[in-house]
């Protein structure tokens, strides 16, 4: 065998191998992404209704009451937000905890286990087909 007919074996094993896990990795990798987005929305939420909240003293302090209702309105309609981004994380959280808590499942007539990976010193899990 030359290293052409190897190199080609090798690398159709691993487009092989990874479509088969790909479906798995992919849902577990969307809800991560969606909690981490989910994450980054609430922070700038929460630095707006700051800012706002600044806003609204500033009006106070300089008897301005357009400023002071302007940054009030902002402060919490801000809060506002970032309570509902708070909760759509709790779900999408809650959802990803459920999908992992399963020791197993049945796709398209094939049947997944859950294995324990470890790397870095940090517990991970995966789904094989068996």
């Amino acid at each position: 065998m030359n290293n052409r007919t190897i190199c080609a074996g090798l690398l159709a094993l691993t487009l092989l191998g990874g479509s088969i896990v790909a479906p798995v990795a992919a849902n577990a990798q969307r809800y991560e992404d969606e909690s981490h987005h989910r994450q980054q929305k609430k922070n700038e939420w929460r630095n707006i209704a700051i800012g706002a909240g600044a806003l609204s003293v500033l009006g106070l302090l300089k008897h301005d009451n357009t400023l002071t209702f302007a940054g009030a309105a902002g402060a919490l309609y801000s809060a506002n937000r970032y309570e509902q981004d708070r909760r759509s994380q709790a779900r999408i959280d809650r959802a990803r905890a459920a999908y992992f808590s399963q020791p197993y499942f049945d796709r398209d007539g094939e049947h997944f286990t859950r294995k324990t990976v470890w790397r870095n010193g940090h517990k991970y899990y995966r789904f094989v087909r068996e």
